[in-house]
Formats: C-alpha cells, sequence, structure tokens
C-alpha cells in the first residue's frame, strides 16, 4: 500500500471520529469551517455598502409597469459582502487547492503567465467595437494563434468563432452538411454514426441539424467494433462523429482504418477534440484522416473552464471542407489585417456567421500563450506526462480497484464498481467518501457503458507526491468498503463537509427555487411540510 506516514496517519485518525460526536457550538461555526448562512438571510432593510445619488425625475416611458414596490435585493455593509463572498469561495474546491481528478473534464492548471498576458494593456482593454485600425496587433494575435492550431493538427483552416466545444461540434456537423449539399447529397445522406461511449454532444448536435444517429458498439478492448462500423456504412451514412482518444481513455488503434471505411463510403470523418490534450504533439489528427475536428481550448491549452463563462472551441478542418467555414474570417493585405464580415468577401462559400464578433480574446490570449511558453517540446511532454500520470494511476490502483479495460491507458484512467461488489457500498457513496479525505470525486457513471464508471484524469499538472497522497486515499477507501465493516461509514459521508448529503429524490420532486423569509413559506413548500 502506498503510504505517506505522517498525513494519511493523521487523516486515518481523523475519520476514527464521527463528526456527528462532536459537541456541537453555539455559532454553528466549527473553529475555521463558518457557517454561512444565504446572502437573503443576511440582509436588513434599509442596509448599503454604498451611498448612491437620488436619481433624477424623468417622464415614465414605461407604460404603466412602473414597480410598485421593492424588488428584494439583500442589504449588506461592504465588510458583510466580502466575508460573505470570501467564506463561500473557502468552500469550494478547485484546482488550485489540489488534485481534481475529474475525467473527461481535464481539470488542469491554469498556468500563472497566460493571466498575466491576458491582462496586459493593449490587451486586456479590447473592445469588439474599436475601429479595425486600432486592433492590428489583436488580429494579428488571433491569426497566429488559428497558425499554431492548424500546425499542430496538421490542418489546412480554422474556425475561430465557435464559444465552446459544443458549439464548435455545431460548426464542423454544420460545415459537413453544407458540403454534402453542395454535391447534392444533403437529402439522402441523413444518419450520423457514433460509437456508444460518445460524450452526449454528440448525438445532440447530430439531431439538432436534422439528422438520425445510429449508435456504433464497442468492441471488449473498448474501442470501436471495426466490423460494426463497417455494416452500418452505406448512401445514407453522413458523417462518423468519433472521439480519439476516447471517452473510455483509450486510443482508437484502426483510426485510420476507420477514416479509410468513411471516406471510401463516402462520408465525413468528425472527430470529436475533447481529449486532444492526450496527443498534442506527439498525434496530428490530419494525418489520420480527419475531415473536422474542435478544440477545447480549457482542456488542451489551459485556458479557463466551465463555469458559465466565456469559453473558445476553434474547428480545425481539411481541404474538403475548408471553404464551408463560417465567416468572420480574418485576412491579411499587405501589411494590414482586416476582418471579412461577409461570405462575398472572402473564398469558398461560408456556412454563415456563428456568433458576434470573432470569439472569445480572453481565450486566444490565454492559449496562444500556453502554447508559446511551452514550446514544440514542451507541448509533446504535456501529452506524455498526462499519459504518464493516468497510467501511474492506474497501474498504483489495479489490485484494490477494478479497471474497466485491460491493457494500459491514455490521459484518464477507467474504473468500474467490480471491486465494491457485495459490500453495500456503491459507487456514489466512494464519492462522497472521498469527499470527507479532502477531494473532488472523479467523474462518477460516465461513460454509460461501463457500470459504476469511475473515470480518473490527473492530466500532466500534479506532483508525484500529490498523486501518491491521492492514491493511498483511494487504496484505503477501497479496502474499507470491502472490509465488510464500513457500509455506515461510507452511507454516512460526507461528514466533514459544509453540508451533508441531500435528498436527492425530494430535491429533484420538489424544488425550492426562490427564498422566501422562513415566516412566509410558499404553499406546497418541502422544507415547511418537513418541519409540519
Amino acid at each position: 500500500m502506498v503510504q505517506s506516514l505522517d498525513r494519511s496517519q493523521g487523516r486515518a485518525g481523523g475519520l476514527a471520529a464521527d463528526a456527528s460526536a462532536a459537541p456541537a457550538t453555539f455559532t454553528g461555526n466549527r473553529a475555521l469551517q463558518i457557517e454561512e448562512p444565504l446572502i437573503f438571510e443576511m440582509g436588513q432593510p434599509g442596509r448599503c455598502g454604498v451611498d448612491l445619488p437620488e436619481p433624477p425625475k424623468v417622464k415614465d416611458r414605461l407604460n404603466g409597469l412602473k414597480r410598485a414596490g421593492e424588488i428584494g435585493l439583500p442589504g449588506l455593509s461592504e465588510p458583510q459582502v466580502v466575508q460573505h463572498y470570501t467564506r463561500l469561495s473557502q468552500k469550494n474546491y478547485a484546482i488550485d487547492m489540489g488534485v481534481y481528478p475529474l475525467g473527461s473534464c481535464t481539470m488542469k492548471h491554469n498556468p500563472r503567465i497566460n493571466e498575466k498576458v491576458a491582462r496586459l494593456p493593449g490587451i486586456g482593454d479590447l473592445h469588439p467595437l474599436q475601429p479595425v485600425s486600432t486592433v492590428q496587433g489583436a488580429l494579428e494575435l488571433i491569426d497566429r494563434l488559428a497558425h499554431w492550431l492548424k500546425a499542430l493538427t496538421g490542418m489546412p483552416a480554422v474556425a475561430m468563432s465557435p464559444a465552446a466545444g459544443a458549439h464548435g461540434e455545431m460548426c464542423g456537423m454544420m460545415a459537413i452538411a453544407a458540403a454534402l449539399e453542395a454535391r447534392g447529397e444533403r437529402v439522402r445522406r441523413k444518419v450520423v454514426l457514433a460509437p456508444e461511449s460518445a460524450h452526449g454532444t454528440n448525438p445532440a448536435t447530430a439531431a439538432a441539424l436534422g439528422f438520425t444517429v445510429k449508435p456504433i458498439p464497442a468492441n471488449e478492448r473498448g474501442r470501436v467494433d471495426l466490423a460494426a462500423l463497417k455494416a452500418a456504412l452505406g448512401p445514407d451514412v453522413a458523417a462518423i462523429m468519433l472521439t480519439n482518444p476516447n471517452t473510455c481513455g483509450l486510443f482508437e488503434s484502426e483510426i485510420v482504418e476507420i477514416s479509410k471505411a468513411v471516406h471510401d463510403a463516402g462520408a465525413f470523418f468528425y472527430c470529436d477534440g475533447a481529449n486532444f490534450n492526450a496527443i498534442v504533439g506527439r498525434v496530428r489528427p490530419g494525418d489520420l484522416g480527419v475531415d473536422c475536428m474542435h478544440i477545447n481550448l480549457h482542456k488542451t491549452f489551459s485556458t479557463p473552464h466551465g463555469g458559465g463563462g466565456p469559453g473558445a472551441g476553434p474547428v480545425v478542418l481539411s481541404a474538403a471542407l475548408a471553404p464551408y467555414a463560417p465567416y468572420p474570417w480574418i485576412v491579411k493585405d499587405g501589411d494590414k489585417w482586416r476582418v471579412a464580415e461577409d461570405g462575398a468577401a472572402v473564398d469558398g462559400k461560408p456556412l454563415g456567421r456563428l456568433k458576434a464578433f470573432h470569439g472569445q480574446m480572453g481565450m486566444f490570449t490565454r492559449a496562444l500563450s500556453y502554447i508559446m511558453s511551452h514550446g514544440a517540446d514542451g507541448l509533446k511532454q504535456v501529452a506524455e506526462d498526462a499519459v504518464l500520470s493516468a497510467n501511474y494511476v492506474m497501474a498504483s490502483l489495479q489490485d484494490v480497484m477494478t479497471p474497466a479495460f485491460e491493457g494500459p491507458c491514455m490521459h484518464e484512467a477507467l474504473f468500474d464498481d467490480s471491486f465494491l461488489k457485495d459490500t453495500g457500498v456503491s459507487t456514489l457513496d466512494f464519492a462522497k467518501a472521498m469527499i470527507d479525505e479532502g477531494y473532488h470525486p472523479m467523474t462518477m457513471y460516465f461513460p454509460l457503458v461501463v457500470h459504476g464508471a469511475m473515470l480518473i484524469e490527473p492530466t500532466e499538472s500534479q506532483a508525484k507526491e500529490d498523486l501518491d497522497l491521492f492514491i493511498a486515499a483511494l487504496r484505503s477507501l477501497a479496502e474499507r468498503a470491502k472490509s465488510g465493516t464500513a457500509e455506515e461509514e461510507f452511507k454516512a459521508a460526507p461528514r466533514f463537509a459544509p453540508r451533508r448529503r441531500l435528498d436527492e429524490t425530494l430535491a429533484a420532486r420538489k424544488p425550492v427555487l426562490r427564498w422566501r423569509p422562513s415566516n412566509n413559506p410558499p404553499e406546497g413548500d418541502p422544507m415547511k411540510q418537513a418541519a409540519e
């Protein structure tokens, strides 16, 4: 068993004491774990952290829809606001706190040099409506990033404007639809093939564009069943949407033969680029016969991930699809850069505009900073270290947990729940116990083709010592689960989190979506019913 003696013994000792047995405090706080109410519960009428002038009298232009009363914003002083959000932030787990093992999502470190570059004067204060003559450097920066994305993928064209991975999928499949339309085959070719392990956005994108999705099963090795794929190919197939490495963390070893079969059938090869970080600098998708692929900049090139904020999902295109790339395009005339805003100003047959402006400048800047600071050798090492870390986790846990497939993996290690059989402990229980150990759970129950899936992606960001402690914690949990004496302990987890387990069934069936003062609960409020 891999152990870090001082720390793991201390944590084991902490787990032996039930948190609920500790005496309650008057405040509800537990030392630095401070109880935090909702901001609405803290608010007091008439309290405000700023002094605002009275608005000038203006003519009522609301056609009788003037607000009759207060809108219910909480009243707090400035220190209360700062303290509230600071305390909330301390309850969030983040990549800056420790190992963040979510598989498929690639929660990797965002180097601070990227943030510094994105905030430089002239970059951080750009406005999308500035005259083109004042943003020549920004246009050159976007073009430079486009160049490196094409070089790293071996593709001749790239659409920069898609706002995220799913938006990029839509762009790529729209380009395929446009190419089929130009060939007079859009009506006939209505089927899109997708492996059963595909990300859910793949079939959703195809269906949104009017295609019919046909699943392709995997073989016993976790890869696409080539015979089943060839049997499904025909004159009605428009494309295949395939992820490589796939969602099980495995490289599709027959990818070249798959590509040839798809093209021989007159269809296109869409590659989901979600896992490009596992092969960047090592393999160029264009060399594998890919026709288009979206690139999640947050996964491969470390731009901030998700959270509802601005994202970027550029799409690289083969020569067959390049004419259908959406505008605007960035064009250089002599020593000047310009933005081609409509199809008449560029060569080809652009499928139209996907979004306002030309993508997300902050994400472009961070991605280019990452590429240029690493260089070709550094990007190659990123992929190698990500794959090494995942295989280290796999090798260190395979005797106490059950790998879903035999052999080495790529950038993520996939386990199933076979090791929990007859223990009374479920995959969800295991995940909740990880929270008590100080870790965000790995991706649970995905991909759906693996029963009780646990998908771990350590990325290249974590030091070996941190992975050793993470491995030791999972070994400890697996051994306790299999001991047959810890079922109640797992069912009670998490015990040390600010909040315990929710009644997920009640929350799903009777969600409380609006806060009301405790003395005025809404009719049918499950909290009121519970109190009664």
